[in-house]
């Protein structure tokens, strides 16, 4: 069940963000001064093969997956990635997970992950 992260740090300059995550999703959106979310990246599939969509008024989408840093032997973990993802996304999987695992999200928040995600095959998504 995905759920938010208290105090999250705010980067000066930069739109407030909200994160919220599960075992499965991580979803960081993104809020304009009217609290107004004008993108969200949620991540998904963390344990596997963790992957990304992101979104961003008006419509901007892309689809990437997500490199965690951990494949270099014999050096610290790199800091995680988003590279071209060779898997595509299948939005109605991800809705229907999402939708199960978003009960506790409020429900303009959730109802605007579920409704991009939706729209993504109707755009040119970037990376994808």
């Amino acid at each position: 069940m995905l759920r938010e992260i208290p105090h999250v740090r705010q980067v000066a300059g930069e739109p407030h963000a909200r994160w919220f995550r599960s075992q499965y999703f991580e979803l960081v959106v993104w809020c304009d001064s009217a609290k107004v979310p004008t993108g969200f990246q949620l991540a998904y599939d963390k344990p596997h093969n963790q992957r990304a969509v992101t979104w961003n008024a008006p419509a901007k989408y892309s689809h990437m997956a997500v490199d965690d840093g951990e494949s270099r032997a014999f050096r610290y973990k790199g800091t995680p990635l988003l590279v071209a993802s060779e898997t595509p996304l299948d939005t109605t999987s991800l809705q229907q997970r999402f939708h199960a695992e978003s009960a506790a999200l409020p429900p303009d928040i959730s109802a605007l992950v579920i409704g991009k995600l939706g729209e993504y095959q109707n755009h040119a998504p970037l990376g994808a």
